[in-house]
């Protein structure tokens, strides 16, 4: 199985309270497996207040819905050994 990379990172975003934000990052393999998102070091799951999705295959998104101000934090996304933050 390819050494799967990250291509795009993470992007640091600024978002008022009860938006939604989304953050995406590309890595260089389709069907990518052993891929997690935290906020905070907590990991996140897909549900009513995290969406997480794949687009095109490569561009894995997750999208936190009415954030509020606990949700300040670090983002991260990592990919095997790979990670990005924001």
């Amino acid at each position: 199985e390819p050494d799967v990379t990250i291509v795009s990172g993470l992007k640091d975003t600024v978002v008022a309270e009860g938006d939604d934000v989304t953050f995406r990052c590309q890595v260089s393999h389709e069907n990518a497996r052993d891929v997690e998102w935290k906020l905070q070091d907590v990991a996140l799951q897909n549900n009513e207040m995290n969406e997480i999705s794949v687009e095109k295959g490569r561009i894995h998104t997750l999208t936190l819905r009415k954030v509020t101000e606990q949700d300040i934090g670090t983002v991260m996304f990592r990919v095997g050994p790979h990670t990005s933050t924001a």
